[in-house]
């Protein structure tokens, strides 16, 4: 099928010289373990002034019944309507450099459309690199540092991040059909998944956005603040330690969880993973089921 990509989105006239500069991506719809995705966008939106540079046709992406947008209702009429914006938003970062964020609903349609789409803009501003970013649940405490899952288009990018899985199938997103689809069109493209811990999926978890800000910045070289992600993580954490205190229960689960946690990274150091039982990792199928359980509870919420 013959299709032009370009009819998928507007582009703003007034864009200074784009060259080399970063694009960031993050969709709402698909996995986002701790809010982890979501906060990082925020932060970013909230403490840097942007521009809209384009807008995609969202109603050629977005199914409105799966996901209806909120209306005000005001006692006889119709006074206000929430429009779904998918949208690249030009930053410019503490030291001045340009770089873009796409952010806004995942497309419930035209994946590849929408993928060639985000291609053809890459190659219209000769951007450099295309970095995603998110956070996936984990059996880890959150007492111990967060991991973070990287994948590039090529190894050389994310070259210091040991894998922890080796081949896994998991539902796919269009975040991930974009990655692969500029890898096989030579293009630069990378993505972080924070770690975090899965009894803290579902609530608003600050250093899982904090631990994907500074993967951006080292990957990237932008000069992103982090204070107030800093500031509410360490509230958050404190809360956490609260509540944990206050549960026997919760404890012991915490506890049972940094054992395990200790144990492996022991056997990692040793270059073992067979050294001891109680490093058993997860299969393929349980991790698969686990995002698809995940994303189910998403789904119900």
């Amino acid at each position: 099928m013959v299709f032009d990509p370009e009819e998928l989105y507007e582009v703003d006239s007034g864009l200074p010289e784009l060259s080399g500069a970063v694009l960031l991506h993050q969709l709402d719809g698909f996995m986002d373990a701790g809010m982890a995705g979501q906060v990082v966008t925020g932060h970013l939106v909230d403490r840097l002034e942007n521009t809209v540079a384009a807008r995609f046709d969202v109603d050629r992406l977005i199914d409105y019944r799966a996901r209806r947008p909120m209306m005000d209702f005001a006692a006889d009429h119709w006074e206000g309507y929430e429009a779904p914006q998918l949208a690249v938003r030009l930053f410019h970062d503490e030291a001045g450099t340009p770089f873009l964020l796409l952010d806004g609903p995942e497309p419930d349609r035209e994946w590849e459309r929408y993928a060639a789409a985000v291609r053809s803009l890459v190659e219209r501003w000769e951007l450099r690199m295309v970095v995603s970013y998110h956070g996936i649940p984990m059996g880890a405490p959150h007492t111990r540092p967060l991991g973070v899952t990287a994948h590039a288009t090529r190894a050389e990018l994310i070259g210091d991040y040991q894998p922890v899985l080796n081949r896994l199938q998991v539902p796919g997103s269009a975040s991930a059909l974009v990655e692969l689809r500029l890898g096989q069109a030579g293009h630069d493209a990378a993505g972080f998944a924070a770690h975090v811990p899965h009894y803290l999926a579902q609530s608003r978890y600050p250093a899982a956005a904090l631990t994907l800000l500074g993967s951006i910045s080292r990957l990237t070289g932008l000069s992103l603040p982090d204070e107030a992600l800093v500031e509410s993580a360490r509230r958050t954490d404190a809360e956490i330690e609260r509540q944990v205190a206050e549960s026997e229960e919760v404890a012991e689960v915490v506890r049972a969880l940094e054992r395990q946690y200790d144990a492996f990274v022991e056997t990692v150091d040793k270059k073992n993973l067979l050294a001891e039982e109680i490093t058993r990792m997860p299969t393929a199928e349980e991790l698969g089921a686990e995002f698809e359980r995940f994303l189910a509870e998403q789904q119900g919420d």
